[in-house]
């Protein structure tokens, strides 16, 4: 066995364990941020939900003013 052969060997064994380790890491990582996302959307998604319909109660009021102010000027 040429000393070259044993390099390359030694060479792309090396690089899988390191190409596995970050792969297994990037997962946590996904694993974490997945909960993360989870976390934040139970926590918030509650006031988003009181935004929105606050939002819209807002344009259907101004909705109403534009009409009875637009009424009013004919």
């Amino acid at each position: 066995m040429s000393t070259w052969l044993v390099v390359w060997i030694v060479l792309g064994a090396v690089s899988t364990l390191a190409l596995a380790a970050f792969m297994i890491a990037l997962g946590r990582h996904v694993l974490v941020l997945g909960r993360t996302a989870r976390r934040f959307q139970e926590e918030v998604g509650s006031i988003a939900d009181e935004v929105a319909r606050e939002g819209a109660r807002a344009s259907e009021h101004a909705g109403r003013l534009g009409r009875i102010r637009g009424a009013g000027r004919s």
